[in-house]
């Protein structure tokens, strides 16, 4: 078997013991879905009547679900930091380096084993957001490249966490951490509420913001923006999935590879 075979090979049979974990442990299942449907539920009919600003013929279900998919799974892509922090600190980590495995096996396991949870709580989101109100507008197609750019962005995010946790070593402040700076950035952007709103500067942050881009990829491809619907400013939102994909491609390319170098060094001490 080539390298690259043996490194997928490796990579699939982590991500077969983490998905089995996530059986053993319901918790984590419970929450990755209960989570999700106490946000929906709360936006839509707590602060649902009080947004304004909508385009016209759109309700705020259809403008809100897609924003609430993007925060979901960027919040869940956090799990990949916490649980490889609490696989260090219990020294799980040092056990998997002394077998004959390739050295990007448990990441790949772990990011992969993450997407899973997140693509369960967003199938959860969805069926909840079809009893509000939410509607697909569009072809199955489009729909289907809907959540696979959310999916997507997501996976680039848990590469990202992946790093957090192998530098923090702490679940507890990987999640304090990750909290501290996913949670200003999901919120100063277009998932909640339109950009309309926000202050001048703000405003400028948010259209260049890639959760404001993610979100709105989403709104196009579930046909969530009424046609007429005036035109984003920023090249950014004109082009959601492209800008999108871009970030994704930099995330990946920067972070894949760091953490696989922090992996070697930091199970080693």
């Amino acid at each position: 078997m080539t390298a690259f075979g043996t490194a997928v090979a490796d990579g699939l049979t982590i991500t077969r013991r983490n998905l089995i974990k996530i059986k053993r442990v319901p918790d984590l299942i419970v929450f990755a879905t209960l989570s999700p449907i106490m946000f929906v539920l709360l936006f839509r009919y707590v602060f649902g009547g009080a947004i304004g600003g909508l385009p016209p013929g759109i309700s705020y279900a259809e403008f809100l679900l897609p924003g609430i998919f993007a925060q979901t799974v960027v919040f869940g892509s956090t799990t990949t930091g916490a649980s490889i922090a609490e696989d260090l600190q219990k020294g799980l980590i040092d056990r998997f380096r002394s077998l004959p495995m390739a050295r990007s096996a448990v990441l790949v396991g772990r990011t992969i084993a993450d997407l899973g949870l997140n693509a369960i709580s967003i199938a959860v989101m969805a069926l909840t957001g079809l009893v509000v109100g939410w509607r697909i507008n569009s072809s199955l197609g489009e729909a289907v490249g809907g959540f696979l750019v959310l999916l997507l962005f997501a996976y680039a995010i848990s590469w990202l966490m992946a790093v957090v946790g192998l530098l923090v070593r702490t679940p507890e402040v990987v999640n304090n951490a990750s909290f501290i700076v996913i949670f200003p950035l999901t919120f100063v952007a277009s998932t909640f509420v339109p950009l309309e709103t926000f202050p001048s500067v703000l405003r400028t942050f948010a259209e260049w913001n890639p959760m404001s881009a993610v979100t709105q990829a989403a709104r196009e491809l579930f046909g969530n923006i009424p046609a007429g619907a005036p035109v984003p400013d920023a090249w950014s939102l004109q082009n959601p999935v492209l800008y999108t994909v871009i970030w994704t491609a930099l995330i990946l390319a920067v972070f894949v590879p760091l953490s696989v170098r922090l992996y070697q060094r930091t199970s080693t001490r």
